[in-house]
């Protein structure tokens, strides 16, 4: 007797995948959203947005999933029609199909949380039905002619024939290569896993198709793979990719003729067994598990560490030992890497779902706006060398800003980072549209275009730091009206404004909004990034528009810290928040101004505020004279804080003071140095407000 089917040993899996897809799915939307708005179709985008409502049907299905069905099964056809007038879907559509989208979403985070399914809501349905054509209507578009074998051709689709035709329209060569797959080939880590991957950095691969030939010396497994191509580069580059020779790169030729096509979902796709799986999919939980164990063994070596300094003061001869500590401190810094590499997302996936956001906030605010992403990146695929557009095709990229502070990157960081960040970034867009950018007829009289652009960037500033910067070209910030407002007086720097521009419950409109006007976003922001452990950057121009910057770290669980004393109690402080480790002289420190316990230090031509830092924490001055200040900037301006020594440099694992009842001011969580007592972790840049009033004018 078999046990009874249970859909949840299937619900991870379903998850995990059907994230993917939707995520796909709202990429496709938007490209065509903005194709749309410049009189284009976008067959790739259709083509690809069936493909994955298609796959959620499927796996929907599987776990019995029902409304998702309904919902993903009337996209589709919806979907199958445009393809039958090839890959052209009518703009009336694209409403409904975002309002189904986010109904699937909803009712995949219900599946996570254990809730009931809500049916398909009824009036979308509808809206998707009267999209389908009547009988008699919709019929097939003259499709193109494209120079491949008959049993190449006959399996495109017709909007992968129309994805070739925009392609050679915008000036890309269309190609063809031929993959066999050997022996050789494969002891050489070329399976057509591989090659579709490298060559997708160098072309658009419009279909990757099998064939089967006799077998032969040249093709001893009797399968050979005909990939389609679109690109602008090299036949040479493609060879090279592809591991072939050279002259088999084929030109197609393609041209405007009538030519049957199948519609989707009638093309065979590459056989399961012929491509390698070179991912998994791995839940969250297991990633944490290996972290907590990796942490674990961190504090056992400090233990260890501990343990072999007090034998060699006892006079044991400790060499060996301390080689074989050194060896081991190596290993963990690589598991560390490889942990840490398993963990991290692409930044992309937080911000190509920003121009959904600000889709929806302009069709509640009658305001027009677009978002241009710069996710940084090489040449290829929709790319350019100045930049990178990751909100789908239709959105243009920005200049790359490599050679300034950093390098311009498609960056990755630690999901727990992602999924903290990601609000404040859409405090950050909804607070652009709602209230920096003017409406459409005020944006006219000043001279602007109707259309606002709102842009989002992303920078490593090194390899610890991420730069996320959100800059919009509408009003600027009034600090007038906003100080008048707080009841301050009008800042006279954007730092000073930002704090301002921070205060809870403040807010710069009078009435509250279905987007904002409850005095909360910026709040958010700024308690976001502080915990953790960034920075948060305003810069702002009446008339011109605001670009406020978040920097953080891109992993806040294992950190290379620096650790410290303030009289016999050792703190520590992330080496990402310092700039620099100076020596004090007592003698050429000056006292501040205002009677305030705040001494000046004179650094490479800046006056840097010095504060000790048992001060600043309300504990008792040490005995050792100062000798070392940490230098750290906030809003572009340096602080300093004495401490009394430096105890070295290490790896630590940051545990967060989640209890309410021990949550202070300056304080992110606690390690342990492997004496078996909580060691304080330092936030130096909020701590800064003790000097914020201090600074010489």
């Amino acid at each position: 007797m078999t046990s009874p089917f249970d859909v949840r040993e299937f619900l991870a899996g379903f998850l995990a995948e059907a994230e993917e897809h939707l995520r796909s799915s709202a990429q496709n939307l938007m490209a065509l959203d903005r194709s749309f708005a410049q009189g284009q179709s976008n067959a790739r985008a259709v083509r690809d947005l069936f493909r994955s409502l298609h796959t959620v049907k499927g796996l929907s299905a599987m776990v019995g999933a029902e409304p998702i069905v309904d919902l993903a099964h009337a996209m589709e056809t919806v979907l199958r029609s445009a393809d039958r007038a090839p890959g052209t879907l009518r703009r009336e559509a694209l409403e409904p199909m975002l309002q189904a989208l986010r109904a699937i979403e909803e009712r995949v985070s219900a599946l996570a949380e254990g809730k009931t399914l809500a049916p398909a809501p009824a009036a979308i349905l509808d809206a998707l039905g009267a999209l389908q054509p009547q009988d008699g209507q919709g019929g097939a578009r003259p499709d193109a002619a494209v120079s491949l074998p008959p049993e190449v051709l006959a399996k495109l689709s017709a909007a992968e024939k129309q994805q070739l035709v925009e392609g050679v329209a915008a000036g890309k060569r269309a190609l063809r290569a031929d993959f066999v797959p050997t022996p050789e080939r494969a002891a050489a880590g070329l399976t057509i896993s591989s090659v579709r991957e490298r060559v997708s950095n160098v072309a658009e691969i419009v279909k990757v198709l099998p064939l089967s030939r006799p077998r032969s010396e040249e093709a001893p497994g009797g399968l050979a793979f005909v990939l389609v191509l679109l690109t602008g580069g090299s036949d040479e580059a493609i060879a090279e990719a592809a591991g072939i020779p050279k002259e088999e790169v084929l030109p197609v030729a393609v041209q405007s003729a009538p030519q049957p096509a199948p519609a989707f979902g009638e093309e065979d796709e590459i056989p399961a067994e012929a491509v390698q799986r070179r991912t998994i999919r791995v839940e969250v939980g297991r990633l944490d598990d290996a972290l907590e164990r990796l942490s674990a063994l961190v504090v056992t070596r400090f233990r260890l560490s501990r343990a072999l300094a007090a034998l060699g003061a006892r006079g044991a001869d400790t060499r060996e030992v301390a080689e074989i500590m050194a060896e081991n401190g190596r290993q963990l810094r690589d598991l560390r890497a490889a942990i840490m590499r398993a963990r991290m997302v692409p930044v992309s996936e937080l911000l190509e779902r920003l121009p959904l956001v600000v889709r929806g906030i302009t069709r509640t605010s009658g305001k027009k706006a677009r978002v241009e992403i710069d996710g940084g990146g090489g040449a290829g695929d929709g790319q350019t060398p100045e930049g990178r557009s990751i909100g789908g095709a239709g959105f243009a990229g920005v200049a790359s800003r490599a050679g300034q502070e950093g390098r311009s990157i498609g960056e990755e960081l630690d999901k727990s980072v992602a999924d903290r960040i990601f609000p404040a970034l859409v405090h950050l867009v909804r607070n652009a549209v709602d209230h920096a950018i003017e409406p459409p007829d005020e944006r006219a009289r000043l001279g602007k275009p109707e259309e606002a652009v709102i842009r989002v960037s992303c920078l490593e500033r090194s390899n610890r730091q991420l730069e996320l910067t959100v800059s919009d070209d509408g009003r600027g910030v009034d600090a007038t009206r906003l100080a008048r407002k707080a009841g301050r007086e009008v800042p006279a720097t954007d730092a000073a404004l930002l704090d301002l521009l921070t205060i809870r419950g403040l807010s710069s409109r009078d009435e509250a909004t279905t987007t904002s006007g409850r005095g909360m976003g910026m709040d958010i922001v700024k308690r976001i990034v502080d915990q953790l452990g960034g920075e948060l950057l305003l810069k702002t121009q009446r008339g011109s528009g605001s670009t406020f910057t978040l920097r953080v770290p891109l992993s806040i669980t294992i950190v290379d810290a620096f650790s410290f004393a303030c009289g016999k109690q050792p703190f520590v402080v992330p080496v990402a928040t310092i700039e620099e480790i100076v020596e004090v002289d007592p003698g050429r420190l000056v006292r501040a101004p205002g009677g305030r316990e705040v001494r000046l230090l004179q650094r490479r031509g800046e006056t840097v505020p010095l504060l000790a830092l048992e001060s600043v924490l309300h504990m008792e001055r040490g005995t050792e004279p100062r000798r070392k200040a940490l230098i750290v900037r906030r809003n572009a301006e340096p602080y300093g804080f004495e401490v009394d020594r430096m105890l070295g440099q290490q790896e630590v694992v940051v545990r967060p003071l989640e209890d309410p009842l021990v949550h202070v001011p300056g304080v992110t969580g606690s390690t342990d140095l492997g004496d078996g007592l909580p060691t304080l972790v330092l936030d130096l840049l909020s701590l800064t407000g003790s000097l914020g009033e201090s600074r010489p004018s």
